[in-house]
C-alpha cells in the first residue's frame, strides 16, 4: 500500500514527513543510552527525508527549544551542529524547503501550531521518524489519532532509550491508536 504525496486541494489526504527531536545537542541525562539507537537510525532518517524531498512531500521538523525562549529554529540547529555530537546532526539538517515548528514538551502538538500548518497544507497523515519512540513519538502519535490524522511510523527511523519500553510504545501506537508500524522501505512518497 503506497502512501499519498502531497496535496494541493481542499482535503486532508497528503502525506507530510514529521522529523522529531533530531535537532538535538544530546546535552541531557538519558543522551548516553540514546545515542547508540540514534547513530542505528540515521541512515534511515536520511533515506526518508531524501525520499519525500525527492516527491515534494513536505518536511516538517518539530523540535524542542532546551529551554531557550529567546532562540528560532536557526539557534537551535546552530547550536546543535557547535555541539559534541553535530555528525548526528548534520545529514538531517533543515533544508531551504523544510518547515520548521518549535515545540516545549513531548507531543508535536501541544501547544504548537502544528494542527493549523497541517490543515492549510491539506495533510491527513505524517510520517513520524526521530527520537524518542517511547517519549515524544508515541506521545505525537497519540496527538494525531485524537485529531483523526493518519500516522505511519516507520519502526527502523525513530531511536529509543529503553528498547522494551520503544517495543511497548511501538505496540500502543498500532493497536491503540491505529497507526502503521512498517520498515522505512515499505513507505512509498511517490
Amino acid at each position: 500500500m503506497g502512501i499519498p504525496g502531497r496535496h494541493s486541494g481542499g482535503g486532508a489526504d497528503g502525506t507530510a514527513l514529521v522529523v522529531v527531536d533530531m535537532i538535538n545537542t544530546y546535552d541531557h541525562e538519558d543522551a548516553d543510552q540514546l545515542l547508540p539507537s540514534v547513530r542505528a537510525v540515521l541512515p534511515v532518517v536520511v533515506d526518508l527525508l531524501t525520499r519525500a524531498r525527492e516527491h515534494d512531500v513536505p518536511v516538517i521538523y518539530v523540535n524542542d527549544n532546551f529551554g531557550e525562549w529567546r532562540s528560532h529554529h536557526g539557534e537551535l540547529l546552530q547550536t546543535a551542529l557547535a555541539g559534541p555530537h553535530a555528525e548526528l546532526v548534520e545529514p538531517v539538517r533543515p533544508d531551504d524547503s523544510s518547515l520548521f515548528v518549535v515545540k516545549a514538551r513531548h507531543s508535536i502538538f501541544y501547544e504548537t501550531p502544528l494542527a493549523y500548518l497541517l490543515t492549510q497544507l491539506g495533510v491527513g497523515h505524517l510520517v513520524l521518524c526521530g527520537q524518542v519512540t517511547e517519549q515524544c513519538v508515541l506521545y505525537s502519535a497519540l496527538d494525531a489519532h485524537i485529531r483523526h490524522i493518519d500516522v505511519t511510523v516507520p519502526t527502523d527511523a525513530v531511536a529509543h532509550i529503553h528498547e522494551p519500553l520503544a517495543r511497548a510504545a511501538l505496540e500502543m501506537m498500532r493497536r491503540n491508536m491505529g497507526a502503521r508500524t512498517v520498515e522505512a522501505k515499505e513507505i512509498d512518497f511517490g
